[in-house]
């Protein structure tokens, strides 16, 4: 039931495509609801899918400033990476490196952080990161003082073990995490799926209390152990996630996190030197790259003529 059709990411004169408008009406009997001119600023909005870490340029920042000090955050790229639009708050931020460590790289020595990402297998995940010797490189930049951060599938990695008897990812069985936080995970019970808001709890070395978060919530499985005594989100009256005992290790399972821009904040200012504390404004910068979107569209497209269109039935 095609009734008609947008020309989307046009370059040049507009007017020098018009007349096929009119060829295409004559023979296929399909009507154009606009041309949609190539939209420069769309690289300031989230990237659509996993296709985007192909493109090292995507996210690998370099100093602009030789004067500036910069934040190296290093994130291995899993294969069944998900939910990697967590990345998008910290590589906007204009003192951050953010490097996507790719299969038979090496994790950076002087990298300030490394983030473990969510993962659509979370075992087979791990596993893939071990044989790639990440795990070693994760260790050993704990040791040297380094901050790690796990959310929801990486927050699982981060624990002695993860269980899945019953195969909800593959064959049953478990694994052993990293062991940087002493919590386990057990792959059961239904899948957690919601949108969600609420605020940092407790004190330690990485943030205040009653910083406000928000963003949703994805994953399988329950975590618990010693560590989840030191949770530090409290999400509509839920506790979630974990801290080591020194603070250098933090786990949860709330995606959108760095999304937050007074988290994010406050986190990022326990890691930068005093000189260098600065903050970008990611939602108001989305919020702004949106609005401009809406209006583009609306100037290239005949809008009311689709809203008509959604508004009518099939035959």
């Amino acid at each position: 039931w095609l009734k008609g059709y947008v020309i989307n990411k046009f370059r040049g004169d507009v007017s020098l495509f018009e007349p096929a408008t009119g060829i295409i009406a004559e023979r296929c009997g399909l009507k154009s609801y606009g041309i949609a001119t190539y939209w420069p600023n769309a690289h300031k909005l989230p990237a659509e899918d996993g296709v985007a870490l192909e493109n090292a340029g995507k996210y690998h920042r370099k100093a602009g400033d030789a004067t500036n000090a910069i934040l190296r955050i290093a994130v291995p790229h899993l294969p069944r990476i998900a939910n990697f639009d967590d990345l998008d708050p910290l590589a906007a931020e204009d003192d951050v490196e953010l490097l996507v460590i790719k299969p038979g790289q090496v994790i950076p020595g002087d990298c300030d952080l490394v983030l473990l990402p969510g993962s659509k297998s979370t075992m087979a995940d791990l596993r893939f990161l071990k044989d790639q010797g990440w795990d070693i490189d994760i260790l050993a930049h704990y040791r040297r003082g380094g901050h790690v951060v796990g959310i929801c599938g990486g927050y699982q990695m981060l624990g002695r073990m993860v269980h899945d008897p019953n195969g909800v990812e593959g064959a049953p069985g478990s694994e052993a995490g990293l062991g940087l936080l002493d919590v386990e995970t057990v792959m059961a019970g239904d899948k957690t799926l919601r949108k969600t808001a609420g605020l940092t709890v407790g004190d330690s070395a990485a943030f205040a209390a009653g910083i406000a978060v928000d963003g949703y919530e994805i994953h399988m499985g329950q975590t618990d152990g010693p560590d989840r005594e030191r949770s530090w989100l409290d999400l509509n009256g839920t506790s979630d996630g974990a801290i080591s005992a020194d603070g250098h290790v933090l786990g949860c399972y709330l995606h959108g996190l760095f999304g937050s821009d007074p988290f994010r904040d406050a986190f990022l200012a326990t890691l930068r030197s005093e000189e260098a504390r600065q903050s970008t404004r990611f939602e108001t910068g989305i919020d702004a790259a949106l609005d401009e979107l809406a209006d583009h569209l609306e100037a290239c497209l005949d809008l009311d003529g689709m809203l008509e269109l959604a508004k009518s039935r099939a035959p």
